[in-house]
């Protein structure tokens, strides 16, 4: 493998690191809180758990056309202020605002009533949350052109992010707390304020610190309505190239790699990820809600404070091993902790569950923090063979393909549920087989799924060395060796 020093004005300032880690922060607290606290729809409102599912999943599908949308978009803007930080200063603004009157359920209406005010308005959500997503994900991957100060910047945005997770575990002990809101729903209410206030204040941070690397010289020049005699020829030549571009992106092999293993990795973790909260509450703890709450709480903490060194660790790993190597590594250790599970779910010693929450952390932790700095490096493969850039396109459709898997796995998850035989009126009192069924389900679906993501993974060739042909080779189209800032 090529040994190399990453030349100093390749490497992105550390400040400048931390304020595009801020935008990890609120993406993975805007992500994961809508996840947690959507169990208030369960425990306190009686809703079904497939309806559940439901209103987790249908919004997200609508993603499928915003994402790749905005990523071509942002990719085609042109502006004073750059291509992506307009879009990442107002989506974080309106997701923060709509998050948090998403949540303010009013008491003693329908099912029905519930399910629409709920439906619509994750909708209206996830629209304002591509608006600041899709380009703020586009702008981490064209902030340095360096293979390896691109993992140690998705390491810090990871690192940053993954302060997400340490909080998200206690927001359900939050909401159920008694000395605080009368009941989970008015907990819900009263988080989601604090939430929707945060994500604002923090979203806007990468738009205001960060500059983006590439100038309009460096870029296609069809963009907006730039030479077009009105606004529908326009349009026109501007659809035209969104399918075109959609279409040569979803048929890149090494990105359809990358999203594969993604996709499994994320969401066989996701599709399971509230059994394991059942299993805590209704099988080691018998119903117990609050003791339950309080070691789900505590799962999720030692989880993402693991999370914390494994990032640190993957980054130093990956420079050397290389970044695939690194993901079969990271991934191995996972399946393992996936599998001692079984082992420390113990009614009569509940703390041994926190100990395969170190293990299970290599999955999550080393996925984000090599995905990232991965599709950059297609991104550049990419423009070798095209001559455009589409960070946008890519970022949006690798995150779609998450977030199309994240839906599945939501609606699912309320169906299998129902296999099992759930019936939250029953509390503590769960027949035998619901409680098995639970836990084979919480250890053997991300097991599956992260063995087949390696084995898609063994057959992905953007290695190092063929990295560093495409940026020499780009950089000498460009007039500029040595010279990328």
């Amino acid at each position: 493998m090529p040994e190399y020093s990453t030349a100093s004005q390749e490497r992105i300032p550390f400040p400048r690191k931390l304020a595009y880690g801020a935008g990890a922060l609120a993406n993975n607290l805007l992500g994961a809180a809508i996840g947690m606290m959507s169990i208030v729809l369960v425990t306190g409102l009686k809703l079904n758990p497939a309806v559940v599912g439901l209103l987790m999943a249908i919004p997200r599908l609508t993603d499928a056309l915003t994402d790749p949308m905005m990523g071509y978009v942002s990719d085609h803007t042109r502006s004073r202020w750059g291509r992506r930080r307009p879009y990442i200063f107002v989506g974080a603004l309106v997701a923060g605002v709509v998050f948090a009157f998403l949540w303010q359920l009013p008491a003693g209406y329908s099912d029905s009533f519930y399910f629409w005010y709920f439906l619509l308005g994750s909708i209206v959500f996830y629209l304002a949350y591509t608006v600041f997503a899709t380009p703020w994900v586009a702008m981490g991957y064209e902030l340095t052109p360096d293979y390896n100060e691109r993992t140690r910047l998705m390491g810090v945005a990871n690192f940053i992010g993954q302060f997400a997770w340490v909080a998200v575990p206690w927001f359900y002990a939050i909401m159920e707390n008694d000395a605080l809101f009368e009941d989970s729903v008015a907990g819900a209410r009263g988080l989601a304020i604090a939430i929707g206030i945060f994500v604002a204040l923090v979203g806007i941070v990468p738009a205001v610190f960060c500059r983006e690397r590439f100038s309009e010289s460096d870029l296609s020049p069809e963009a907006g309505y730039e030479g077009a005699s009105s606004f529908l020829e326009g349009l026109k030549r501007n659809a035209v190239g969104f399918a075109k571009g959609f279409w040569a992106t979803i048929r890149f092999l090494p990105f359809l790699k990358l999203c594969g293993a993604t996709f499994l990795v994320f969401n066989g973790f996701m599709l399971v990820s509230s059994f394991s909260s059942f299993v805590i509450i209704y099988y080691v703890f018998g119903g117990d809600q609050d003791g339950g709450a309080r070691y789900i709480g505590w799962f999720g903490t030692v989880s993402s404070v693991s999370t914390f060194c494994v990032i640190l660790l993957v980054t130093w790993v990956s420079a050397r091993l290389g970044k695939r190597r690194t993901f079969f590594v990271a991934t191995g250790i996972s399946i393992v902790g996936y599998g001692l599970k079984w082992f420390c779910y113990d009614p009569q010693q509940p703390q041994l569950l926190l100990l395969p929450a170190p293990l299970i952390a290599f999955g999550l932790g080393a996925l984000f923090t090599l995905m990232g700095s991965m599709v950059a490096d297609v991104c550049d493969l990419d423009e070798l063979e095209t001559g455009e850039r589409r960070e946008g396109m890519f970022g949006s459709i690798f995150w779609w393909v998450v977030k199309l898997g994240m839906a599945l796995a939501l609606a699912l998850s309320g169906f299998l549920l129902n296999v099992t035989g759930f019936d939250a009126e029953l509390g503590g009192g769960q027949a035998e087989r619901t409680l098995f069924l639970l836990r084979v389900f919480d250890i053997l679906v991300p097991m599956l799924t992260s063995g087949i993501a390696i084995w898609i993974m063994a057959s992905y060739r953007l290695t190092e060395a063929r990295a560093l042909e495409v940026r020499r080779e780009l950089e000498r189209r460009r007039g500029r060796v040595g010279q990328e800032t």
